[in-house]
């Protein structure tokens, strides 16, 4: 039974001072691959700007404009339309021979940009400290889905996630100096472990869809949230979620994919002019029946600067739990 999605993602930058030429390139499109279709999606941009696209080489779709009058404010609105089907259940283990596939994927040079370190997911000093800590409390004989667990698990259990206590640059040593961040810290941190294990890895930007509540359906305001999906000998990218400490499910909507958050930014751009900007973004995630028009889901957005929160124990295991049940139907 497909589940269905409507999302409105509103991005507002507003200026103190007019400013011209504005160039922006936009990552808001939910991906269409496997479980995962992107039945409808519009972008729209205040002032208006005729907007392009492009698939980029790991097939996210990237919209640009330019916006050359001036202006002090510009609002990038997308709406889209998801469908998820319930993936295939995932083994409780691997082979044991796994790793030698994964050592034969290395040599082969496959998979290359997600087995080394890149800008966010770097082997500074501290990081390699942690992981070979980690390694040391792996079983050496777990296979590689089991060892993908057990990281994903004590990077949930070794940082505590604070909204805005780190940047979107931010570099990897801050979140694990302070053993505290945000789930882009989780996956980054995530994601440059496994790769030290030598797992190709890859970071995931999207949403996580709301729960029922009380057989009503509710909108959230929140901001985009992150995961990693770690490259699995007969699995293919399997979906974990570090922030949650659970494997990704129905409620995981992805909308691109690259080697840190650096390749996937919601938005990028420059612009002419001395202003200085303030950004405010808002995320509304609705579950439905079936698909709808997309029509604006609240006439003004609720506008939030912090990411979805994580959940709790008790949440985490009802996730667990449903993710099974659904597997199983």
């Amino acid at each position: 039974m497909p589940t269905y999605y409507s999302i409105r993602h509103v991005t507002r930058f507003s200026y103190d001072a007019p400013v011209s030429e504005s160039l922006m390139e936009v990552r808001m499109q939910p991906r269409s691959e496997g479980a995962q279709r992107c039945l409808r999606f519009e972008l729209g941009v205040a002032p208006r700007a005729r907007v392009l696209a492009y698939l980029d080489y790991l097939n996210n779709s990237v919209h640009h404009f330019d916006t050359p009058p001036r202006h002090t404010e510009l609002s990038i609105t997308a709406r889209a339309q998801v469908q998820l089907d319930a993936l295939p259940a995932i083994p409780a283990a691997l082979n044991a021979s796994a790793w030698t596939e994964l050592e034969q994927i290395a040599a082969r040079g496959e998979q290359w940009d997600f087995l080394r370190p890149s800008r966010f997911a770097a082997w500074t000093a501290p990081l390699v400290e942690y992981a070979d800590a980690i390694c040391k409390t792996i079983d050496g004989a777990a296979d590689p889905l089991t060892s993908m667990r057990a990281l994903m698990a004590a990077v949930h259990r070794d940082f505590e996630y604070v909204p805005k206590s780190t940047r979107v640059d931010s570099p990897i040593d801050d979140a694990l100096a302070a053993r505290r961040g945000v789930c882009q810290d989780f996956a980054h941190i995530m994601i440059a472990a496994a790769r030290r294990l030598g797992v190709p890895c890859r970071y995931v930007s999207g949403y996580i869809a709301p729960r029922p509540k009380e057989d009503r359906i509710e909108l959230i305001a929140a901001a985009t949230h992150a995961w990693v999906e770690a490259m699995l000998p007969g699995l293919g990218w399997a979906g974990l979620d570090p922030t949650n400490n659970v494997e990704a499910g129905l409620r995981h909507i992805r909308v691109a994919v690259g080697r840190d958050y650096a390749d996937v930014p919601p938005t990028r751009g420059v612009f002419k002019g001395g202003a200085r900007g303030a950004l405010a973004v808002a995320v509304e995630v609705a579950p439905s029946d079936a698909p709808t028009a997309l029509e604006p889901m609240l006439p003004e957005p609720q506008w939030a600067q912090q990411e979805v929160a994580p959940l709790n124990d008790a949440d985490i295991e009802r996730e667990n739990q449903l993710q099974q049940q659904q597997q199983q139907q």
